[in-house]
């Protein structure tokens, strides 16, 4: 099992500005890169929804940030080291051109990485949720800078950089199995739905088809080696839920594209799920005690799905839900005790190796669970 090593920040000592300068200013570096070879760093679908002037005043904004964080972090600490990687890499991406880039038209590319999809939602996602656990932690003790974390880190660059790939291999079983019905008075009629309702239906729709796919990862002894990767973590935050075994993403992905793809809706409807989907899937791995109080039982919470996170194998095979509890509440399997979380995450039957390759490598190699464990409870999952 992991040992939590705590290396605490302290605010008011330089640390904390000096580390946000460096990742502010390797955010600018990475995106002139996007600016450099859009046809190979950045994805033609997000192409359509941000403009290359929006972005070169984002860009613009993050180094100056990362300037002004490098001087703090020189006044709060009295030494130049962090300081001077911050503005040095900010340095970089201002010799590259960032104040002189410009939008043109972007060939078409055979493939491409996400890098551009990578950027934006990590700057989202940090910008929201470190602040978030922050404030509101639900676990205090636990640092920002545990033993896992760098792990988690790598899941995420990769699960964006490879978003062709994944989104290829994933729509492809839809494409098979329902290309040839001919859907376009079903994608008419759904389109021509009032947004909100196109939008719960495709909410509604893609957790029915995720839940069944999810419990099938359980219950399957064979499939549970490769989701057991994602429940391995034992420090749960915004990162945690990045830890997905590329067998489980297309597996799981596929199967919850399936509605997406038959009823084909809107590129509003589409963006908008893809949009809220990621910003709740960090929500409710993040370390934070928020609950939305009475909300709680209509959309899932960090609360409600910490228990699906549980150790302790009492509570295996509950809250298979992404979205809606009462999904888990039709077939019984939702558990959520009033003000009760879990005292521990992870996985009860297992050591699991550190490291992204290791993890990947794992699944094909040895089975979670010991032995001697039955098969029963083992089912049960």
């Amino acid at each position: 099992m992991y040992q939590t090593k705590p290396q605490r920040l302290i605010i008011g000592k330089g640390q904390i500005s000096g580390y946000i300068s460096i990742f502010l200013s390797i955010l600018a570096l990475a995106s002139i890169l996007c600016f450099i070879f859009p046809e190979k760093l950045t994805t033609p679908e997000f192409r359509e929804i941000y403009t290359a002037q929006s972005m070169q005043i984002l860009i613009k904004a993050v180094i100056i940030l990362s300037f002004g964080f490098a001087l703090l972090s020189l006044l709060l600490s009295k030494k130049i080291q962090l300081a001077a990687i911050g503005a040095g890499i900010a340095g970089i991406a201002i010799l590259l051109g960032v104040l002189k880039v410009q939008g043109s038209a972007v060939q078409k590319s055979s493939w491409y990485f996400g890098l551009d999809w990578m950027l934006l939602d990590l700057l989202l996602m940090t910008v929201i949720f470190i602040p978030v656990e922050l404030f509101f932690p639900k676990n205090k003790n636990q640092t920002k800078f545990h033993e896992e974390w760098r792990t988690d880190l790598v899941y995420f660059v990769i699960s964006h950089l490879f978003i062709q790939f994944f989104g290829i291999i994933t729509q492809k079983p839809a494409v098979v199995f329902f290309g040839w019905i001919g859907l376009d008075k079903v994608h008419i009629w759904i389109q021509q739905l009032p947004f909100f309702a196109a939008l719960l239906i495709a909410f509604f729709t893609t957790d029915f088809f995720q839940y069944w796919a999810h419990r099938i990862f359980h219950n399957h002894v064979y499939l549970w080696r490769f989701h057991s990767v994602h429940h391995s973590t034992q420090h749960m935050d915004w990162l945690a839920g990045s830890r997905t075994h590329f067998i489980d993403i297309f597996f799981t992905r596929a199967i919850t594209f399936i509605p997406l793809y038959v009823l084909g809706f809107s590129p509003a409807v589409f963006n908008t799920y893809i949009i809220f989907i990621a910003i709740h899937a960090v929500l409710i791995h993040a370390n934070t005690r928020i609950n939305f109080g009475f909300l709680k039982y209509i959309i899932t919470t960090p609360q409600y799905h910490h228990w699906h996170h549980c150790e302790d194998p009492k509570y295996y095979g509950k809250n298979f839900a992404a979205l809606f509890p009462f999904i888990d509440m039709m077939f019984g399997t939702y558990y959520l005790p009033e003000k009760v979380w879990p005292e521990g995450t992870g996985v009860h039957e297992s050591q699991y190796p550190k490291g992204f390759v290791k993890q990947t490598v794992y699944p094909f190699t040895k089975s979670p669970f010991d032995d001697n464990l039955k098969m029963e409870e083992r089912s049960s999952r």
